[in-house]
């Protein structure tokens, strides 16, 4: 079986300027072209440079949006993410180049690991952006009615005439899709009759513009609607921020793994079932176990308490008790008197410090951070953070997260045949 490798897109902000990819570059094989979302090859990119404070604190406000989000999620409740001063556009972090339909079309999609159904804009959708998907023009194309299987599988299904509407949240937006199915192709892979959702309307501002391609473990997911070609298994290698291309790779099958990997299993919440959450047993900052009340990190599938692994989140945030103990056992490693803070960053250094390393330890694996996982630094280098936070207070939040800074230059193995997650080191280049 071949490798299937598909390109993943960092949304860093400034960092990368200057960089001059060659834009008309063509796909071939399995490999598709990556590139830095706001990089000039990019449609997202701002129109004018953010500075590296203006980065950082837009990240933190996108983060806040995100883990409201996610606590939502699994107290199966609504929550509208709130920010003193700047809007909020809570967007997954990844995307990765689809092409839709015959003859394709191609969507710059957001990739979740925490959603299940993909959508896409369709045309004639209120509320989405300029680009959107003519289904009009897809000769494979065609909506789902009411009777159909599918129709049960999506929130909120509603009948239209003869088709199957579903209606749902996403950060602080809500959508409206007709339940589809067209061809979807991944680099060379066509897989024909995907279901998603075809967006009418929209409202709010989380909405990815081109659309999202759900990774969780829901019925309607890619893992899901692709198991006879990719067996449910798939895993991600995440750039160093410092990594100018910003680029990344998706792997889809079993073909190309790791095979010296270790692994932890997956839990099951039968509330939220899409999320991938694993059993965080312990923190250790350097070689010092931290003292954390043990409620902190214990699985609850009641109340949706416990751990996950996200790819849409850039810094991990802890719940309170436990985010206190590991900064204040990394503070007192690092013996600098003078802490300062950068927005929700509260352990901030304007001298260069030696970090000690911190691991997140699970049954069966162990997953060792050095300081480029550990650490963001200003452009100039004057400023260094802890790149970890407290979960937001405002929403009672029981969410563990462990975010896509604390996995870059990992390779992260989602392995649903056997239900667990392995991490390797990588140098994902």
């Amino acid at each position: 079986m071949k490798t299937h490798i598909f390109s993943l897109v960092f949304l860093f902000f400034s960092l990368a300027q200057g960089l001059n990819p060659k834009c008309d570059t063509q796909d071939y094989g399995s490999n598709l072209k990556v590139f830095h979302i706001y990089s000039p090859c990019s449609p997202f990119k701002p129109s004018k440079p953010l500075s590296w404070e203006e980065d950082v604190l837009q990240m933190l406000a996108k983060d806040q949006a995100r883990l409201q989000y996610l606590s939502s999620l699994v107290a199966k409740k609504s929550v509208v993410p709130i920010a003193s001063g700047k809007q909020i556009v809570q967007s997954p972090t990844y995307i990765v180049k689809a092409k839709i339909g015959t003859p394709p079309q191609t969507m710059l999609m957001a990739m979740d690991t925490s959603n299940d159904a993909a959508w896409i804009p369709c045309k004639g959708c209120l509320g989405c952006s300029s680009s959107v998907f003519n289904n009009a023009k897809s000769t494979t194309f065609k909506t789902l009615g009411c009777q159909a299987a599918q129709c049960k599988q999506v929130p909120n299904p509603t009948c239209g005439g003869r088709a199957c509407i579903f209606n749902m949240t996403y950060g602080s937006s809500s959508i409206a899709a007709n339940l589809s199915q067209d061809t979807i192709t991944l680099a060379t892979d066509p897989v024909p009759a995907y279901t998603f959702g075809c967006l009418q309307k929209t409202t709010g501002s989380s909405v990815p513009p081109q659309g999202l391609l759900g990774l969780g473990r829901g019925p309607l997911s890619l893992l899901s609607q692709t198991q006879h070609l990719y067996k449910s298994t798939f895993s991600y290698c995440l750039p160093s921020f410092r990594s100018l291309t910003f680029s990344g790779s998706l792997r889809l099958g079993p073909a190309g793994q790791p095979l010296r990997i270790k692994y932890t299993p997956l839990l099951k919440n039968p509330r939220r079932p899409s999320l991938y959450f694993v059993n965080l047993i312990a923190i250790r900052v350097g070689r010092r176990i931290v003292d954390i009340p043990p409620s902190a990190l214990a699985f609850n599938p009641t109340t949706g308490a416990g751990t996950i692994i996200d790819s849409g989140t850039v810094f991990t945030r802890l719940v309170e008790p436990a985010y206190i103990a590991v900064r204040n056992a990394f503070r007192r490693r690092v013996k600098v008197a003078n802490v300062t803070s950068l927005g929700g960053f509260d352990t901030c250094y304007r001298v260069p410090i030696v970090a000690p390393t911190i691991t997140f330890m699970f049954p069966g694996m162990n997953m060792t951070l050095p300081q480029d996982n550990l650490l963001i630094h200003s452009t100039a280098g004057s400023v260094t953070c802890l790149a970890m936070a407290s979960a937001p207070g405002n929403v009672n939040s029981v969410l563990n997260v462990i975010a896509n800074m604390q996995q870059q230059n990992h390779r992260v193995l989602f392995d649903m045949p056997n239900s667990r997650i392995g991490v390797a080191r990588e140098l994902c280049t």
